[in-house]
């Protein structure tokens, strides 16, 4: 792909990855000046990108003139080895946990300093969330958080910290000490919980997923109604998750 390099010190690859970076779980679909705005690409640069991107596959073109990401990236996205060996694993059992406590149930994985939720069942009764498969969780706020944070290297927690701990709600752990506190219970429990620290209204309780190696793999949570007595569904949680890292561990 050739043209203009108007953006002084952008490679027509950092171009590339500025339009498709555009795209996120709150904006699906976005127009031609919506994603020159947000990419910071000028608007004749876009419209080209965008060209070749609808024809290889990679962005698709809706009616209203607006852009989604195409089935290319997403079957491209599909082969990543760890989500999908993690995937294949939990699923089933995510299904029975589901099925069993008829909540939402909800896997994530550690992805630059936040929960990535990559898989999520939902029973007909369960609690609205916003959150979807792709969607993004605060590590601070969230039962999976806590628990990737937990488990994780102690710089991971600085990092968090050093970023700010913003307070989603008057429940929120905002105090690097309350935070660090909470976690070491988190490692003394094997669950962590969350108590309409990230919204009003919901709470959560997850357990970590570890590989044949004992390494953290991803968190499994349960999100659900404020008034619904979490330690009653903490086991049901924690011996998903060890279901969970056996499937791995004979993969």
């Amino acid at each position: 792909m050739s043209g203009n390099n108007a953006v002084p010190g952008r490679s027509v690859s950092s171009k590339l990855l500025a339009v498709l970076d555009c795209f996120d779980i709150a904006n699906p679909a976005l127009s031609l000046t919506e994603i020159a705005t947000r990419s910071g690409l000028p608007l004749s640069t876009t419209r080209r990108l965008i060209v070749e991107l609808v024809a290889w596959g990679g962005l698709q073109r809706l009616p209203d003139q607006r852009y989604q990401v195409g089935l290319r990236l997403f079957r491209i996205g599909s082969l990543a080895p760890q989500q999908r060996g993690l995937s294949e694993a939990a699923v089933p059992i995510m299904q029975d946990l589901c099925e069993a406590t008829q909540e939402n149930v909800q896997l994530a994985v550690l992805d630059d300093g936040e929960a990535l939720c990559i898989e999520k069942i939902s029973a007909q009764r369960a609690v609205p969330t916003a959150t979807q498969v792709g969607g993004r969780l605060p590590l601070h706020a969230t039962g999976v958080g806590k628990v990737l944070l937990a488990f994780s290297p102690p710089p991971l927690l600085r990092g968090a910290v050093e970023g700010g701990l913003a307070p989603l709600t008057r429940n929120t752990l905002t105090q690097a000490g309350r935070l660090a506190s909470n976690l070491d219970l988190v490692r003394e429990q094997g669950v962590a919980y969350s108590f309409e620290e990230m919204t009003l209204g919901a709470v959560s309780v997850a357990a970590p997923v570890r590989d044949s190696a004992g390494r953290l793999s991803g968190a499994l949570g349960i999100v659900t109604h404020s008034h619904t007595r979490l330690e009653h569904l903490a086991p049901a949680v924690r011996t998903a998750a060890l279901s969970i890292s056996r499937r791995l561990s004979l993969t």
